[in-house]
């Protein structure tokens, strides 16, 4: 048996090639993920294990600061002469670094990265654990020098004895770049400028009695850890953390962890789509090369194999493509995880394809995805090729089930679909945001389920109302079409679920996301007041001189500041929330349109006051006048009283549960050092806002990173934000469109040779051969659709329900892109075209007299 095995899987490789792609791309993106993860976290835990100090104090960040405030967290700088009389300390220096700045070129033009990657301005301070080392040049000496690291120098050609421009907290100041340093190990990505230690801390922190944190290095013989416990005792109760190098680099591992795991976690969805796409194609590949083989299965019953011999031979196959399958997907993955980090390197981050760490984890888990889907896959053509019976050696059998009914399939999905329909109803009907997207995620699965299990009793009922031009149109090739698509619902249904899955996302997505950008339109419409907002592009605070120069701006009127202060809340039922407050300017009214359901903007932004969204407050027994425990960065509590609740129906952001809003002077009293993050402008008397627009651009020319935008362009500005998660649903779908037409392309394939026959004798009545081409063309065009259709019906139904999530969070307009659903449909149609080009030629190559006598 193992041997007729062996010579099976031989006989028949060429008909598997298409099912061992998809587990190739199921295994190359798992692979890759790990992989590409596992290299970029080995690589900047080196990075943090070499630049990290003995022993480093730092600001105790007590809070997490959802939104970057402006203002740096600081520790006296004559902390450090404290810490070097530490018995066990050789010696200590106090450092100053910040990311809170913007540099541009003397074309105002900024030097930063454009990749999300922070620009970084510190102290030039030479141990052996600094990450760059100067390499031309010479270190900075004094006030307007300074050095500039070489990968930065090299991207925007900036040159020694080139003027720079910083743009600090404390204002902006102009340099000269003596220098240049290059990174002795990876560069993360960021952009770095150095200044003479003497004057660092008064440029980028506005006082020379200030640093950033403190860095100790312990003498011989002493341990990291004992001079933590002796540099502890010396600060006492001070709000410091004191940290190992071990601690320093896994906190600042920790840190990265959150960019690593968006990466791997996008990685993994398109494995995920992989590996659910290729399942269909697996078991219809099986499932028709079993059909095929019924003699070859029957004579082996009769030479004696019994049932559990025939089963176990069909899974040692799909066990051999499991594991070619796998062996290519783990080549294909190593050389994927290869090219993202030559693309890491194209976006700044440095890293060396020579480095690439390959953990036993990875080819374990790559072999288990591999060998483990193409087994689960066969494992039910498997049992229905036990089933053959020795007197099938002398029939023409079929053990396909054409002609078996449906009525297990019918209440297996029955059951399935009104439990999915009954979850995405509790998911409709539910008033908790958590409750309800659980709710969506298992009525999801279960309708998906259910859809692919009841496949095939929709193919006879749809796939009539999809063709049924087909006869008029094309005649009697048009009528066989339809009739070879009907002829076996089970084929023809696992054929079309592999398209259905990716149309089914995407429709769902398209959805969710045209609901929430004109959510997001429907709520600037109504709450935006003011003609211009002023935010930096990627959306960090920036220096008071920009709004100096607004408001000098000749035709300005009213212009509102905004900033952001992380808080923690004590609320009347016990629970602490921590989020994310905004505080404005007293004329907020002016600028935007703000609901209350009690009190009013006055009440809100008094002193020692503050306001809350009316449904959190209701939800844990606040109330106006209730006085609540609100704690700032630096552990400071102070008790603020409850002046307004606001009723806007408008969506929470990351980090900002609640809708809490101050006043101004609230937030600058409790988060000294903070920089505006936004202005709302309103052009003055006598000013209309065309003109304003090209005044405020001129007066902003010298801050690249500051942009001037309008209520369109606000909108455009969100909705470009939703389409990048679009854009990755668009990328899975198109990563499951390809597995798709594999699918398609493996059924119509096998489906050829197995009417090799009936095709020989509809040649030898006198089909031509460009009929031929055009019935095979047909029946995968009607395949596609259906499972098109399919998949846009479930889409819908998804994406309204995830619409009904997003409005407990504000957003509750639901929006239909219908343009989107056509071009899905006519896209499918083009799909099943291209799937049928080439089994198309190769039945209409046949021999006719060979066709005939096949058996």
């Amino acid at each position: 048996m193992l041997r007729a095995t062996l010579r099976s899987f031989l006989a028949h490789k060429g008909r598997l090639l298409l099912s061992a792609l998809a587990v190739v791309l199921s295994v190359a993106f798992v692979a890759g993920s790990l992989i590409f993860s596992d290299t970029v976290t080995r690589t900047f835990d080196r990075l943090f294990a070499s630049t990290s100090a003995d022993v480093t104090v730092e600001p105790k960040e007590d809070l997490d600061a959802y939104v970057p405030t402006g203002a740096v967290s600081t520790v006296p700088a004559a902390l450090a002469e404290r810490v070097a009389r530490v018995d066990g300390a050789a010696s200590a220096h106090a450092d100053v670094g910040v990311e809170n700045i913007t540099v541009v070129n003397s074309e105002n033009e900024s030097v930063g990265p454009t990749t999300g990657a922070p620009t970084i301005a510190a102290d030039w301070h030479v141990t052996d654990r600094s990450p760059v080392e100067l390499t031309s040049g010479r270190a900075p000496r004094g006030a307007g020098e300074a050095l500039l690291d070489a990968d930065t120098a090299d991207k925007k050609d900036v040159e020694i004895g080139d003027a720079l421009t910083v743009m600090a907290q404390p204002g902006s100041f102009e340099v000269e770049i003596v220098g240049i340093a290059t990174f002795r190990t990876t560069n993360p990505g960021a952009a770095l400028v150095f200044l003479d230690p003497q004057v660092a801390a008064t440029r980028l922190l506005g006082s020379a009695d200030r640093a950033t944190s403190i860095s100790v290095d312990a003498a011989e013989g002493v341990t990291d850890a004992e001079l933590k416990r002796r540099v502890a005792d010396v600060i006492g109760s001070a709000p410091y953390d004191v940290r190992t190098a071990d601690e320093q680099a896994k906190s600042a591992a920790e840190s990265l962890g959150g960019f690593l795991d968006v990466i791997k976690y996008v990685m993994l969805g398109f494995a995920g789509i992989a590996v659910l796409v290729g399942v269909f194609l697996i078991v219809n590949t099986f499932s028709m090369l079993i059909a095929q083989r019924t003699r070859e299965l029957g004579l082996l019953r009769a030479l004696g194999a019994d049932r559990r011999q025939v089963r176990r031979s069909v899974l040692t196959e799909a066990v051999l493509l499991g594991l070619v399958g796998s062996t290519l997907g783990l080549a294909a993955g190593i050389a994927l995880a290869a090219g993202l980090i030559r693309l890491m390197s194209a976006f700044g981050m440095n890293l060396k394809t020579t480095e690439m760490a390959v953990g036993w984890t990875t080819p374990v888990a790559a072999y288990v995805v591999g060998v483990g889907v193409t087994f689960v896959a066969a494992y039910l053509p498997a049992r229905r090729a036990a089933t053959v019976s020795p007197m099938a050696a002398l029939a023409d059998a079929d053990v396909a089930g054409v002609g078996r009914p449906l009525k297990v399939r019918a209440a297996v999905g029955a059951v399935v679909g009104a439990l999915g329909a009954a979850a995405l109803a509790g998911c409709v009907s539910a008033s908790e945001t958590a409750s309800a997207a659980s709710l969506l995620g298992v009525g999801v699965v279960l309708t998906l389920v259910a859809t692919v299990v009841a496949g095939p009793l929709l193919v006879r009922p749809v796939i009539r109302v999809l063709g049924a031009a087909f006869p008029a149109l094309f005649g009697s090739v048009g009528r066989m079409s339809q009739r070879n698509a009907l002829r076996n619902p089970r084929r023809t249904g696992a054929t079309a679920a592999a398209l259905m899955v990716g149309i089914a996302l995407v429709g769902g997505m398209s959805v969710a996301s045209a609901s929430m950008s004109e959510s997001f339109d429907q709520q600037i419409d109504k709450t935006l007041g003011a003609d211009f907002v002023i935010q930096n592009t990627n959306f960090t605070p920036f220096s008071q001189e920009v709004t100096d120069r607004v408001r000098a701006t000749d035709g300005v009127g009213v212009v509102v500041r905004q900033r952001f202060a992380p808080v923690a809340v004590r609320l009347p039922d016990g629970e602490r929330v921590e989020t994310t407050a905004g505080g404005y300017d007293d004329q907020v009214d002016a600028v935007a349109h703000v609901t209350y359901a009690q009190g009013d903007t006055a009440a809100a932004l008094a002193d020692g006051a503050l306001g809350m969204d009316v449904d959190f407050a209701r939800d844990h027994g606040v109330r106006i006048g209730s006085a609540l425990p609100v704690g700032f960065p630096g552990g400071r509590t102070v008790p603020l009283r409850v002046g307004a609740l606001t009723d806007q129906d408008a969506a929470e952001g990351p980090g900002m549960r609640g809708g809490l809003f101050l006043g101004l002077a609230t937030v600058e009293e409790y988060v000294p050092g903070g920089q505006d993050s936004v202005l709302y402008v309103n052009a003055g008397p006598g000013t209309n806002a065309d003109d304003l627009r090209p005044r405020l651009e001129r007066a902003l020319e010298p801050y690249p990173q500051v942009q001037v935008r309008d209520q369109a362009d606000y909108k455009e500005l969100v909705h470009d934000q939703i389409a990048v998660l679009l854009y990755l649903v668009y990328a899975l779908l198109g990563l499951a469109i390809v597995i798709a037409v594999l699918g398609v392309v493996n059924t119509l394939a096998l489906s050829v040779v197995e009417r090799t026959r009936e095709i020989g004798l509809l040649r030898a009545i006198g089909l031509a051969r460009r009929q031929l081409r055009r019935m095979i063309r047909l029946e995968s065009v009607v395949i596609a659709v259906f499972g098109a259709v399919l998949g846009l019906v479930l889409g819908l139904v998804w994406g309204v329900c995830t619409q009904q999530v997003l409005a407990l969070q504000g957003m509750k307009a639901l929006a239909i892109p219908w343009g989107t659903i056509v071009a899905v449909v006519v896209g499918s149609a083009v799909v099943g075209v291209v799937a049928a080009l080439l089994p198309a030629l190769r039945a209409s190559r046949m021999n006719v007299l060979a066709a005939i006598a096949h058996e």
